[in-house]
């Protein structure tokens, strides 16, 4: 089943949003394309992508909402978030893991682990990182959780922020840090952390080894706020320690990026006429936290 969470991943790239979301379509069950926006056609953008160009496409695959950007080529994914993929049999990883590194590549071969008879970490030919994993879904479980992994600087906070993140979204829980006994790993820090915010299913780790690597605006979770009182506290408390940005971004203190949006956004950059586009996104534009009235009035011509 869809989930219903107001959280949804966005996955930034150059200008390969449409064949990377068809890509995904084809590759997971249940792929489907469910909307498509462009950028001004009467005014440049920030990203230097051409007029009434393709801005977002929306997507969902296995129950999971997907939203792919092209932002030009200043961002680029890295394995500190990826993404676990339940399957049930070991064919079914063997497919989707052949699927995966075509054009990509193997972080940990596909094989037997401890944790499963089945499991490969794949980063694609989009740069998006995947780890299918045959056998180990909880009851009633989604089939696609991301994950994410605090290295670098970063390191050693997979707990804190679980617990801070599920402080910030109301009916949240964190349900279970395993921590890395000695021998094992860093012993202390997040051998394997589940929560849940909003309905969305997470994960967190701490990373095994010294992996250099850091959170960025290649993926980020865009949160849907049904009025401004919503949006005003998600921006506060996802900013505070952070940095707010542009356009309704901004990076939280662990320097995880997100989005902070209306629930009209969809409709207003999808809309027919585009010219009603083009004046909320031009409205856009000139924000940081983004006020719902004065977009539904730039929309509407008033």
């Amino acid at each position: 089943m869809p989930t219903t969470s107001r959280i949804v991943p966005c996955l930034w790239f150059d200008d390969q949003a449409e064949p990377a979301a068809a890509f995904y379509a084809r590759t997971f069950p249940g792929g489907r394309i469910t909307a498509t926006s462009r950028y001004s056609e009467t005014a440049d953008n920030p990203a230097g992508k051409p007029r009434g160009s393709v801005l977002t496409v929306a997507f969902e695959v296995d129950g999971q909402r997907f939203t792919a950007l092209n932002g030009g080529p200043g961002f680029v994914p890295n394995p500190a978030v990826s993404f676990f993929v339940h399957v049930d049999t070991p064919a079914e990883a063997d497919r989707l893991c052949s699927a995966l590194v075509d054009g990509g590549q193997a972080l940990m071969p596909l094989g037997a682990y401890p944790w499963s008879e089945r499991y490969a970490w794949a980063q694609d030919r989009f740069g998006i990182s995947w780890q299918v994993i045959a056998g180990r879904r909880p009851p009633g479980g989604a089939t696609i959780v991301p994950c994410l992994m605090f290295a670098g600087k970063q390191h050693g906070r997979a707990a804190e922020a679980a617990r801070a993140y599920s402080a910030i979204f109301p009916g949240s829980r964190v349900d279970h840090l395993e921590y890395y006994a000695a021998g094992e790993g860093p012993e202390g820090t997040v051998k394997h952390g589940r929560f849940v915010l909003d309905g969305q299913e997470m994960t967190a780790m701490d990373s095994h080894v010294g992996h250099d690597i850091a959170f960025n605006e290649a993926i980020s979770l865009q949160v849907t706020c049904g009025d401004q009182a919503e949006l005003d506290h998600y921006w506060s408390a996802l900013s505070e320690g952070g940095e707010p940005g542009r356009c309704g971004w901004l990076k939280d203190r662990f320097g995880l990026s997100w989005q902070i949006v209306p629930s009209g956004i969809d409709r207003w950059i999808t809309a027919g006429d585009a010219a009603a586009r083009d004046r909320a996104f031009t409205a856009m534009l000139g924000m940081r936290k983004l006020d719902i009235a004065v977009l539904q009035r730039a929309f509407e011509g008033r």
